[in-house]
C-alpha cells in the first residue's frame, strides 16, 4: 500500500458504518443550513480580524503654551446680525471683546435662508446702511430723534436703531460660525447683545426681557474630529416662546490624542457638558446671553488604532473549522437505522 493510500485510510473522526445509515432529504437540508451557518461564522471571524481595534490610555496632560481652537457654528433665529457680538475671557485675565478673527456671520431671513452671499468678518458690524426707512408717524420719528440727541447719539446710531427695528419686524436671524483661538486655560465666551450701547439696546428692545436668545448649535468642538467622536452639543436646539433668559453651558474639556495605524497623531479635545437656564423677569438687571464656560481636565486620553494579531485570527479560524468538521460528522446527511 502506498503512502497516499495510507493517508487516505487515516480518519481522526470515525463515522458510522454505511449499512447502519439511511439517507434522507431532511438530513441534507439540515446539513446545508449548517454549512451556511459555518460559512457565515468564518466570514465573521475574518471581518473581526480586519476591523480596527481602538485602545484607550490615560496620562497626565503636559501641554503648555498652546492655543485652544474653538469651532463655533450657531444660528440665532430671532436676533439680527447687527446686534450680536461675541466676547471671550480667560482666567489669565485676557479679555477680548467683539472678536473679529476667524469669525463670520450670515444674515438670515424669516425662513432661515441666507440673505445675499456676503459674509461679515466682524461680529459687530461696523458699516451701517444709511438708506432711509419709511415710518408712518412723523411725531414718533421726532420724539426718537430728540431722545437720541439728549443722550448724545449721532445720526449713525439713529440709523442703526431704525435698521435693527426693521430687521426685527421682518423676522431676521443670524448665523455665527468660525474658529476662536484662545489660550489653553479655563475661560468662557458668550454670544449676546452686550456689544451695543446700553441706551441703544434699550431703544431697540425696550427692555432685556424682550431679547430672544433662542439658538441652534450646529457644531461646537474644540479641535478636529476623529473617528467615533461625539460632541454632546452638536444639533442642540433651544427655542424660547414669549420669554427670555440666559443659557449657561459648563463644559469639561478632555485633551485627546488619536493615533492612527499609519502612526499619524491627531491632537484634539473631547468634552462633557452641563446646562443651566435662568429666565429673565422685570427686575433682572442683566441682559440675556448664551454663555460657554469651559475648563480643562489635567488628564490626556490617548486612543490608538490597532489590529488583532495574526495568531489570534488563526486560532479562532481553527476553532471554527473544527466545529465545521464536527458538524459534518455528527450531523451528516445520513440518519442511523433502528
Amino acid at each position: 500500500m502506498g503512502v497516499k493510500q495510507v493517508l487516505k485510510s487515516i480518519d481522526a473522526f470515525p463515522r458510522t458504518e454505511d449499512h447502519l445509515l439511511q439517507k434522507t432529504q431532511s438530513g441534507a437540508i439540515v446539513s446545508v443550513v449548517g454549512l451556511l451557518i459555518m460559512a457565515t461564522l468564518f466570514l465573521h471571524e475574518l471581518s473581526y480580524y480586519l476591523n480596527t481595534l481602538t485602545v484607550h490610555q490615560m496620562s497626565v496632560d503636559l501641554k503648555r503654551g498652546e492655543t485652544l481652537p474653538i469651532h463655533v457654528n450657531m444660528t440665532f433665529p430671532s436676533l439680527p446680525c447687527d446686534v450680536l457680538s461675541m466676547d471671550a475671557i480667560d482666567m489669565s485675565g485676557k479679555h477680548e471683546v467683539d472678536l473679529d478673527t476667524n469669525i463670520w456671520k450670515l444674515r438670515l431671513n424669516s425662513h432661515g435662508h441666507v440673505i445675499g452671499t456676503e459674509y461679515i468678518s466682524d461680529l459687530v458690524e461696523k458699516e451701517h446702511d444709511h438708506s432711509s426707512h419709511k415710518h408712518d408717524g412723523k411725531e414718533e420719528h421726532k420724539n426718537e430723534t430728540e431722545a437720541l440727541n439728549t443722550l448724545g447719539f449721532d445720526q449713525a446710531a439713529e440709523t442703526m436703531i431704525k435698521k435693527v427695528k426693521q430687521a426685527l419686524a421682518d423676522g431676521e436671524g443670524c448665523r455665527v460660525y468660525g474658529v476662536l483661538d484662545v489660550q489653553r486655560v479655563a475661560g468662557n465666551f458668550h454670544v449676546s447683545v452686550h456689544g451695543l450701547n446700553i441706551y441703544v439696546a434699550q431703544m431697540i428692545f425696550g427692555g432685556s426681557k424682550n431679547v430672544n436668545v433662542s439658538h441652534m448649535i450646529h457644531d461646537l468642538s474644540f479641535g478636529p474630529k476623529y473617528p467615533g467622536i461625539h460632541n454632546p452639543l452638536d444639533d442642540t436646539n433651544r427655542i424660547l416662546h414669549d420669554t427670555s433668559g440666559t443659557f449657561k453651558y459648563y463644559i469639561k474639556i478632555v485633551p485627546t490624542e488619536y493615533r492612527y495605524l499609519s502612526k499619524d497623531v491627531l491632537s484634539t479635545n473631547q468634552y462633557s457638558v452641563t446646562e443651566y437656564y435662568t429666565p429673565m423677569n422685570e427686575f433682572s438687571r442683566t441682559w440675556p446671553a448664551v454663555y460657554f464656560l469651559y475648563d480643562l481636565s489635567p488628564i490626556t486620553v490617548t486612543i490608538k488604532e490597532e489590529r488583532r494579531s495574526f495568531l489570534h485570527l488563526i486560532t479562532r479560524l481553527c476553532a471554527v473549522l473544527g466545529v465545521m468538521v464536527f458538524n459534518r460528522d455528527a450531523r451528516s446527511l445520513d440518519v442511523p437505522l433502528d
